[in-house]
């Protein structure tokens, strides 16, 4: 074992954790997994997923509207979705692709936690 979590993490693991770090979508970390992980199926990459929201590393939310103090409009992460319901929902193939419509609004999007954020962030 390493002294550096980080270190240890698969790198499936790590492209979820980068990806809440950036408070990307969902389909978003599945273009940086590695080659070995990009045909997993939707059932296990979705495990995956769910071991780092169990551990307390991760959320899973709904993109919404999102307007800035100067009047832009963009996107912002909305309610967690709850974990009896994320099972299923990780399961649906949809939710691993991105907008046909290219609105991301109710996508789903990964959000670092304070306890992921140690996992993430080196001491200096």
């Amino acid at each position: 074992m390493s002294e550096d979590p980080w270190d240890d993490l698969p790198c499936i693991e790590q492209a979820f954790m980068i990806n809440a770090f950036e408070i990307d979508i969902l389909p978003g970390a599945r273009g940086d997994f590695d080659e070995a992980d990009q045909d997993r199926p939707v059932g296990e990459i979705a495990a995956v997923l769910l071991a780092l929201v169990d551990r307390g590393w991760v959320e899973v939310r709904r993109i919404v509207p999102w307007v800035s103090p100067d009047g832009r409009m963009g996107y912002g992460h909305g309610d967690l979705v709850p974990r009896d319901h994320l099972e299923t929902v990780l399961q649906d193939e949809a939710s691993w692709e991105y907008p046909d419509d290219g609105d991301w609004i109710g996508a789903l999007t990964l959000v670092e936690t304070e306890a992921g954020r140690r996992i993430t962030r080196k001491a200096p």
